[in-house]
């Protein structure tokens, strides 16, 4: 496995992304699958993002200067997924808004996936080199072993109230 903190999150976009399609494909009667599908996701998301807000975008805040915008548009991304992500926590594949909460966070997530892997990766790349880049992806896999599984975990409630009250 390869420890370039990009070729790390690209393979959590593709799980992140083959749960989304799963989910789209699963038919307006697929309850229990949703409710699965969903619980992945949740899952997938709290770990992605807790990696990329306590490893790589601080390092790219310190490193890139120049992606400081960047960084503070893919934080508040975040925090309008981890919104959504604890109110679907709450919520059964069987309530009038589930599907459509979902669709909003699938919409909302592969937005910031496009734009992190189509902008924002190749300008890091460009600017820390494959050595850097390991030694983030190094970080980040230390930081996944503590990473909350669930957005109910007091790390990840700390990630979510630090976005409202910054």
């Amino acid at each position: 496995m390869s420890t370039d903190a990009i070729v790390m999150l690209k393979d959590d976009h593709k799980k992140i992304l083959r749960t989304f399609k799963d989910f789209e494909e699963a038919g307006d009667n697929a309850l229990k699958t949703k409710g699965d599908l969903v619980d992945r996701m949740i899952e997938l998301l709290t770990v992605h993002t807790y990696i990329e807000n306590e490893v790589m975008y601080p390092r790219v805040r310190e490193l890139v200067p120049d992606l400081e915008d960047d960084v503070l548009e893919s934080y508040e991304e975040h925090h309008v997924a981890d919104v959504l992500v604890m109110e679907l926590t709450a919520m059964k594949p069987s309530d009038e808004r589930f599907d459509a909460k979902t669709t909003v966070l699938i919409e909302n997530v592969r937005h910031h996936i496009e734009e992190e892997e189509d902008e924002w990766f190749p300008k890091v790349r460009e600017a820390l080199g494959r050595t850097v880049l390991q030694d983030i992806g190094a970080e980040m896999v230390a930081a996944e072993k503590k990473a909350p599984r669930r957005p109910s975990q007091p790390s990840a409630l700390k990630k979510t109230i630090d976005a409202v009250i910054s």
